[in-house]
């Protein structure tokens, strides 16, 4: 074990949350019961902890205790959107799924998601809208295993916090590459614009707490009066 002490006890905190012991919005033991429980001082759980705090995972309110954050509430989804109005508020538009798949995975999903060509990815294709026009067009890939039985919900949920959160993963921060690309005859029949057209390219992979790389996701964006909020 290499890892410093307090790591391994944020790592011990984040999987029993991960598992459900502790529910979003759910108040978890104070600092004292936990460094007795776990066998370290105190001085290390308040280390822990304040690690998980700057990772989105607890919140903790003086004189209240400490809280365990819901990932899928609007202010963390909005850590994964960065396409934003020109004011800097969320887009908020419609998302409509053109195409889902399961497959195995080729070798830039085994390359970005760090997959074996043996291992089975969902693949998502999406359009977003606003105001009834398409300014992103989105490939998703997942792998399967992190995601059982995934595609036999009702709909497919675009929120990767949320999709996460429900199969016990904590995201971290996203990875993401930022490039200018030209729409393809495809994409741009989708984003209605001309073939070649140039487009904002945002190639983005999540991690979750745990180490686990849990979805890469690149979007075509046709930004027009629209910008990306770095």
């Amino acid at each position: 074990m290499t890892r410093p002490l307090y790591l391994q006890v944020r790592d011990a905190l984040i999987e029993r949350i991960a598992a459900g012991a502790w529910k979003p919005g759910a108040s978890i033991p104070n600092e004292l019961d936990l460094s007795r429980e776990y066998g370290v001082s105190a001085g290390t759980m308040r280390k822990a902890l304040e690690i998980m705090e700057s990772e989105h995972v607890v919140v903790r309110k003086q004189g209240r205790g400490t809280y365990v954050i819901d990932q899928a509430t609007d202010e963390l989804r909005g850590r994964y959107t960065a396409v934003r109005h020109a004011n800097g508020a969320r887009v908020a538009g419609h998302v409509e799924i053109v195409d889902v798949m399961e497959g195995a995975a080729h070798e830039q999903e085994c390359e970005r998601l760090r997959l074996e060509l043996s291992d089975t990815v969902y693949r998502i294709r999406s359009v977003a809208r606003v105001a009834g026009s398409p300014y992103m067009v989105e490939q998703i890939s997942m792998p399967a295993r992190l995601f059982p039985d995934l595609l036999k919900t009702n709909g497919f949920p675009r929120d990767i916090s949320a999709i996460a959160q429900a199969h016990g993963k904590l995201l971290g921060k996203p990875e993401e590459r930022i490039s200018v690309g030209q729409a393809s005859p495809e994409v741009a029949e989708l984003l209605l614009v001309a073939p070649m057209a140039p487009l904002i390219v945002l190639d983005r992979v999540s991690i979750s707490l745990d180490g686990n790389f849990v979805e890469w996701r690149v979007a075509q964006c046709h930004l027009t009066a629209n910008c990306y909020l770095a």
